[in-house]
């Protein structure tokens, strides 16, 4: 009787909520986006995780505009218009459309047809579109990225209860291919995006690797880094240990390159670009770019090396990726500079039949959409980082949002970010998050003038005695 209460749906559904008591029950919203997260596993499993993440977006994308449209209830646009970023979201709009757009005069130019335009566009929805849209979420809706944070550590959780079972699949010889999902038919992308398996053997060098719920085992290095990211920030100790190691246990089985590099380089990048305003931080930099310049030739060389060493390891996947870029620059340098090609396309048995555009996030924007798509996703891209790089001197949400920003530009040189738009939307989510300016997330530490001189600007109208006394509770609160 007891274990009946303890499964029954109230009991499960209070258990969801104390996960979250730490910062306050979430809003409906934020429980739709938790969900997602958190559930990543058990979407994967019957093969709908590549649906969940359209749907929840663009559910909460009609939510959203309905309450703006709705004369009865407080505009979430309105609350937003005094915010310094404001203009960017509205550049992320533009963006999805230009996007559109690029993708239809594309189609046009090479006759592809009515229903191949109307198929485009429904993968436009569930990629390009998909980006813009989390941003706005994260930005309107005021997504605590502490949630988020919490969410991430969860999935590590459930990746270090499952490493032994796919570890030992491996060990045992189990089939690696278990099935693919009848729910295929509701996607229209490859049959990857809807299989379940519990490892794979690289044809390169005949070494096992873990997919986990990604479509390829790279694309795990790819979302496990956000999450490892994520777990950097959470403030509790015990989650910040479990979500660090299994996300890092996800990114090593994978065997990605970059995964192992980004996992790496990054939490350290954020720390320092986080701190660029500090005194000691710009004389660090200064002896460190002095030592730069005096041994320059002797680190470029072991940089180097090391490089090809990483390139070597998996020399048969290198030479396709390059042999596609350089395939995806000539085509559209020839054939469709302005709007791209419109579409993928097929290649050789030169790159092992992978798709042109493919493997690139830039290549395959310039192949497709041509030069007017890959400046409507650099420019705001661009400029976000830039903003985040700013208020990540005083805010620690935009600390995390610069850390997205990072994940994806690298990652940007090896995956086609809009293809695995439905599990790196948690990114986006917290781009949008950092975009914003809230007192709460202010650094407030004593060296931080940045993050003083904001609390003092945020009084407006208030006397300078009560401006010092916000500084100063806000100082007492990050003390304690």
């Amino acid at each position: 009787m007891n274990s009946a209460a303890k499964l029954s749906p109230s009991a499960v559904t209070a258990w969801f909520n104390q996960r979250w008591d730490f910062i306050g029950t979430p809003t409906w919203q934020e429980k739709a986006l938790l969900s997602s997260i958190t559930f990543t596993f058990g979407f994967y499993l019957i093969g709908a995780l590549y649906l969940v993440a359209p749907l929840v977006g663009w559910t909460l994308a009609a939510a959203l505009l309905t309450q703006i449209a709705s004369p009865l209830s407080i505009n979430p646009t309105r609350q937003q218009a005094k915010q310094n970023a404001h203009w960017l979201i509205i550049l992320w709009c533009c963006s999805a459309i230009l996007l559109e757009i690029a993708l239809i005069v594309g189609h046009v130019d090479f006759n592809l047809g009515f229903g191949k335009i109307i198929k485009s566009t429904i993968g436009w929805a569930k990629g390009w579109a998909l980006l813009s849209l989390f941003i706005v979420l994260g930005y309107a809706f005021q997504i605590r990225y502490r949630l988020v944070c919490r969410a991430a550590c969860i999935v590590g959780l459930l990746a270090l209860i499952v490493t032994p079972f796919l570890v030992l699949a491996y060990v045992l010889g189990l089939p690696d291919f278990l099935y693919v999902s009848p729910l295929k038919i509701f996607g229209g992308a490859g049959a990857e995006f809807f299989t379940v398996i519990l490892y794979e053997i690289d044809p390169g060098n005949g070494a096992p690797r873990w997919r986990f719920f990604a479509p390829w085992a790279p694309a795990v290095g790819f979302v496990a880094n956000i999450y490892f990211l994520c777990a950097w920030f959470e403030k509790d100790q015990k989650w910040r240990a479990i979500g660090l190691a299994g996300n890092a246990i996800m990114i090593v089985l994978a065997a990605s390159r970059m995964g192992m590099i980004v996992m790496l380089l990054v939490p350290i990048a954020v720390w320092g670009l986080s701190r660029l305003t500090r005194p000691w931080v710009i004389i660090s930099a200064c002896v460190g770019l002095l030592i730069l310049a005096v041994f320059s030739d002797p680190i470029f060389h072991t940089i180097t090396s090391i490089l090809d060493d990483i390139k070597g390891a998996r020399a048969d996947s290198t030479r396709v990726r390059a042999t596609l870029g350089n395939i995806a620059l000539y085509r559209w340098e020839s054939e469709a500079y302005w709007f791209g090609h419109g579409v993928v396309e097929r290649g050789t048995h030169l790159v092992e039949f992978m798709p042109i555009g493919s493997h690139h996030n830039w290549y395959g924007l310039l192949f497709v959409k041509g030069m007017v798509g890959l400046l409507s996703f650099l420019v705001p891209f661009a400029l976000t980082t830039l903003t985040l790089l700013v208020k990540a001197q005083y805010q620690v949400s935009a600390r995390l949002g610069l850390g997205m920003c990072l994940i994806l530009g690298f990652f940007s040189m090896s995956e086609n970010i809009e293809a695995l738009a439905y599990m790196t939307w948690p990114a986006w989510l917290l781009i949008g998050a950092g975009l914003r300016s809230t007192q709460r997330d202010i650094d407030t530490n004593k060296d931080n003038i940045l993050g003083q001189f904001w609390l003092l600007s945020r009084e407006h109208g208030n006397s300078p005695a009560l401006a010092k006394h916000t500084t100063t509770q806000s100082l007492r609160q990050k003390t304690s």
